[in-house]
């Protein structure tokens, strides 16, 4: 993976974190009397107010996982990741909700999975989830493949298929009030106004969301929600 420069494909680290990050650290003592996180990454920028309490919005809402970036992963770091999926929904249907988000994920219904996955360098949700027998065996089948090591699985895929299988459509939650950078892409929120209301310092031109790299308009379109106005002026 070194030779063919593919993103940390040389890295044990790595390895160990998108694992720890995907399996175990809503395990960990220290989280166990906690119903929600929020995963702040070094090095981020929050460019707007956020006068709101989002757990409370999580959970008057019943949602339980957010995103505010999306986009394709790295094709090469996930070979063999869609194969351990359908194993899993084939040994465990019982796990896979109706009304599920699998048109985020597959273009073709499940038989191949598109790339799309939710950035979780920014990820609000329910730990209570994640604790979850529908979870852990999700994880379980997938850590007994070894893609974690012997490819590059990282815990973003892992963290969206999961989602976008075994939760409804709606309880999933796009913040597109949290502005928010992680090198290289950015999100700024859609809409003069909500950019007036939330004192953002951002550039609305470097906004990601609606390029064509980003998986956001395929969330929207799936869930049948209407795009923040000026949408159009974003993209490519």
């Amino acid at each position: 993976m070194a030779q063919r420069k593919i993103i940390y494909g040389d890295s044990v680290s790595y390895r160990h974190m998108c694992r720890f990050e995907s399996g175990f650290f809503f395990q960990q003592p220290l989280m166990l009397n906690y119903e929600w996180y929020w995963r702040v990454e070094p090095s981020i920028e929050l460019f707007c107010d956020i006068n709101y309490d989002t757990f409370k919005y999580m959970a008057d809402n019943k949602k339980k996982y957010s995103f505010v970036l999306s986009l394709y992963e790295y094709v090469e770091t996930i070979p063999t990741l869609w194969e351990s999926t359908k194993k899993f929904m084939k040994k465990y249907p019982e796990h896979i909700v109706e009304g599920n988000s699998m048109g985020f994920l597959s273009d073709d219904g499940g038989d191949t999975y598109n790339h799309c996955h939710m950035w979780s360098n920014f990820e609000i949700g329910n730990l209570n989830w994640l604790r979850s027998q529908a979870y852990t065996d999700f994880f379980n089948v997938l850590d007994q493949d070894g893609g974690f090591f012997y490819e590059r699985w990282g815990d973003a895929p892992v963290h969206s298929i999961a989602a976008g299988l075994l939760l409804k459509k709606e309880e999933i939650h796009f913040f597109n009030d949290i502005a928010y950078y992680h090198v290289p892409f950015t999100h700024c929120p859609t809409g003069e106004k909500t950019r007036l209301d939330l004192k953002c310092h951002c550039n609305p031109k470097d906004n990601f969301d609606w390029k064509g790299y980003s998986c956001t308009s395929r969330y929207f379109e799936i869930n049948g929600l209407e795009k923040p106005e000026g949408y159009e002026n974003q993209q490519d």
